[in-house]
């Protein structure tokens, strides 16, 4: 079967799939707009980087899409989007400064947020306030507090919030995940979870002026007023202030896969995470090496992260797995999922990696190739907008996994610590150093509310 054919068969796969084989996509949500099926989405871009361009350009191809603003900060970033937009549409679009100007415009029915991580939150706050709904990047927040009040205004107001994890939508993942569900694993024991990545030292520039393209106030948005750097500004991820590290940047995917995989359990009941800049001696905030064990009660979950290995290829980056009928070496694997039952065990690529299940001596019983392709989460969106069902990523889960790769990070910014987690306030009863990083300090102007 050539790439396009599987793609085409894959897509149809999935679409059949749809509504009842994920779970939480049974549930529906009221609109004060009511779609029928070919009823026409308007969508408006915040962030105008290579993701949000991406999605909103794949969006914008679907039928009966289209895309009405395009909003960036950054005067460089973006004409190349409207350009292909408007040659695709037929007609000008709208390029604005303030994400307020698009929540505001009664036509917009839906947006995509991808800007850096410290505005996800509220950005997507704002745009379930104003009745839109919203398509967010991961790491879809900066704390757990921040994503947890993305899930009440996404309730309160009603509005579809599906979250940047594409893994979700895969045909092939949900193959694994309805394979698990058989039992044929036996008992979950243990869960192994990888996402150790290429890396090097950091050598930020000094500070400078900001470019005269730049507003520097807006795009820091809800973080504090620090001097212009061009690696906080292009680097951002290098900092807790804008991102939870390559951990959660690019962690947050294997995470929220592996807890798709064993039936998305709940929080934890404590983390214990050690870590920090162990393979370059620099001044970086986020770690290159972490370490991170999660309790479940009735079984262990494990994270190894690392930010230094040039030895060790995704899956994503092998053609011939990504988008053939090729597995990865796994030992050679930076981001598979190890799931140990007490009979077999499975392994897991995500990102178009596929799955095996192995017996004894390493005979594979079972196994499910893999094509990487990030629409059939985006028309997952789109199919919701109209129907109001929840979507694949709904936020519920995405603020779940988004916790994981929270609880990792705080553990390890108060001191490489065990952290008892009370996953019904969300809180740590132990630790008075770790609340306090539950919640930003944000700048006025820029400020989630309690009550949203």
């Amino acid at each position: 079967m050539n790439n396009i054919n599987r793609r085409k068969f894959l897509k149809d796969s999935l679409k059949s799939a749809a509504g009842v084989s994920l779970g939480l996509s049974a549930m529906s949500l009221g609109s004060p707009k009511a779609f029928g099926a070919n009823d026409k989405i308007v969508l408006g871009l915040i962030g105008a980087g290579a993701r949000g361009s991406l999605l909103t350009e794949g969006m914008t191809k679907e039928e009966n899409v289209e895309t009405k603003y395009v909003c960036e900060v950054d005067n460089t970033r973006g004409y190349g989007t409207i350009k292909n937009l408007e040659k695709l549409q037929g007609y000008a679009l709208k390029r604005v400064t303030d994400m307020r100007q698009v929540f505001d415009d009664k036509d917009v029915d839906a947006v995509v947020i991808a800007t850096p991580g410290q505005w996800h939150a509220l950005a997507a706050v704002w745009a379930c306030q104003a009745g839109k709904d919203v398509y967010v990047e991961k790491n879809i927040s900066m704390t757990i507090w921040e994503s947890r009040q993305m899930i009440k205004a996404a309730r309160k107001y009603n509005r579809i919030v599906q979250c940047g994890m594409q893994n979700r939508s895969m045909p092939e993942n949900i193959a694994a995940r309805d394979y698990v569900k058989t039992g044929k694993l036996g008992r979950i024991v243990s869960v192994k979870v990888n996402n150790t990545l290429p890396g090097g030292p950091w050598n930020p520039p000094p500070d400078s002026d900001p470019p005269k393209s730049l507003d520097w106030d807006k795009w820091l948005g809800p973080a504090p007023m620090v001097p212009y750097n061009v690696d906080r500004h292009r680097g951002y991820f290098n900092y807790f202030d804008y991102s939870g590290g390559v951990l959660a940047r690019t962690g947050c995917h294997t995470l929220d896969l592996t807890r798709m995989l064993i039936g998305d359990p709940p929080h934890p009941k404590s983390v214990y995470a050690i870590g920090g800049r162990m393979a370059y001696d620099d001044n970086r905030e986020t770690p290159d090496m972490a370490v991170v064990t999660y309790d479940y009660g009735d079984f262990i979950m494990t994270m190894d992260h690392a930010q230094f290995k040039p030895y060790m290829i995704r899956t994503i980056d092998i053609g011939d797995v990504a988008y053939g009928d090729g597995f990865p070496d796994w030992n050679q694997c930076p981001t598979k999922i190890e799931i140990y039952g007490t009979d077999l065990m499975m392994l897991v690529g995500p990102h178009g990696g596929g799955w095996q299940v192995l017996s004894e001596r390493g005979e594979i019983v079972a196994q499910g190739t893999g094509y990487w392709d990030t629409e059939p989460h985006w028309e997952n969106f789109l199919d919701c907008v109209r129907s109001r069902k929840l979507p694949n990523a709904d936020i519920e889960e995405g603020h779940r996994s988004a916790t994981l790769a929270h609880l990792a990070n705080t553990a390890m910014r108060v001191g490489n610590k065990h952290l008892i987690f009370d996953a019904e306030n969300e809180t740590f009863p132990a630790s008075d150093d770790a609340n306090k990083l539950l919640k930003p300090e944000y700048r006025k102007n820029y400020r989630i509310p309690d009550q949203v």
